[in-house]
């Protein structure tokens, strides 16, 4: 039996100490914990990767601190658009949706897409339309309102900008990334990953960044490992990244550490790209790795107490 693993992430950003709060601090662990404890007993019941990456990625979009499901940010329309994936890396199976509005957890329905239908990604009302026929739940427009993200959105509509978004008020305004993310590794040594945004604050509607797209925002492979990514999207998507990774580790026989290194370190940064990575590999080793100050992180191993973070020196 192969002990098995989930790593977690709520986006990377410029995440600093002298601009969070004790309590915003201890929200932020906690959520993660609780979400890490919920896929730890996922994993231990015998769950497979692919159920437990899902759980833990709808967890993540019900709670509102993040920048996914009811947590979403506002495009310039006002609106709500948000993507997701997820990827069982026993198959290189895959399923996406983008541009979704009504749909409670997007990564459910990437889930149902890959399941359900032909295809890997659907987009706005064929998306929901699908889902929904296939028992996805949806909500209101005002399921997804909240008052900061709101606020948030009149800021940056003042400002005329365009902001990559995280959760909340420790993010510095210029540079923030919400996305979130879930990698596992099952009993059976099956790999599969998920990753949920709501994209950037004041984005153009119908912008649709790297999480829905496989190899960019989401990837397993069992040869090699699972991955999510959280940052600047577009520069994922030009550096097909995590993808990058993987051929990396098969082709170079670089370890995950080492390949996700180059990639976060140095490929991104190339095309002006910021974020992180989190990932597990077939044998287990674990990756989080980041080019900004921060990123919301936890991972979990077997039965082991799960260990949380934020900050780089952590």
């Amino acid at each position: 039996m192969i002990t098995p693993v989930c790593v977690i992430h709520g986006g990377a950003g410029t995440i600093l100490r002298t601009k969070i709060s004790a309590a915003q601090e201890a929200a932020y662990l906690s959520a993660l914990t609780q979400i890490l404890r919920a896929a730890q007993k996922c994993l231990l019941q015998g769950g497979s990767a692919l159920d437990t990456v899902e759980l833990a990625v709808s967890l993540l979009e019900d709670c509102e601190l993040f920048n996914a499901g009811k947590g979403s940010v506002y495009t310039a329309a006002g609106t709500h658009e948000m993507d997701a994936a997820v990827m069982d890396g026993s198959q290189l199976a895959a399923g996406a949706v983008a541009g979704v509005s009504t749909l409670r957890n997007p990564v459910k329905a990437a889930r149902l897409v890959m399941e359900k239908s032909p295809h890997v990604l659907l987009a706005g009302s064929g998306a929901e339309a699908f889902a929904s026929k296939h028992g996805a739940e949806t909500a209101a427009p005002d399921y997804f309102h909240t008052d900061f993200r709101y606020q948030q959105w009149l800021q940056a509509r003042q400002q005329n900008r365009v902001m990559l978004d995280h959760q909340a008020r420790p993010i510095d305004e210029d540079r923030k990334m919400g996305t979130v993310g879930a990698v596992a590794l099952d009993q059976h040594g099956n790999l599969a990953a998920a990753t949920s945004t709501g994209g950037m604050t004041n984005k153009l509607a119908g912008r649709i960044g790297d999480t829905p797209i496989p190899g960019a925002g989401c990837y397993a492979d069992n040869r090699t490992a699972a991955l999510s990514a959280t940052g600047t999207g577009e520069a994922f998507i030009r550096s097909v990244a995590l993808h990058d990774i993987s051929a990396r580790m098969r082709y170079l026989n670089e370890t995950l550490t080492v390949a996700a290194s180059q990639v976060v370190m140095h490929s991104l940064p190339a095309v002006q790209g910021s974020g992180g990575i989190i990932g597990v590999s077939a044998t287990g080793e674990i990756c989080l790795s980041f080019n900004s100050e921060g990123m919301y992180r936890g991972l979990v191993r077997g039965a082991s107490a799960p260990e949380v973070a934020i900050y780089r020196d952590n």
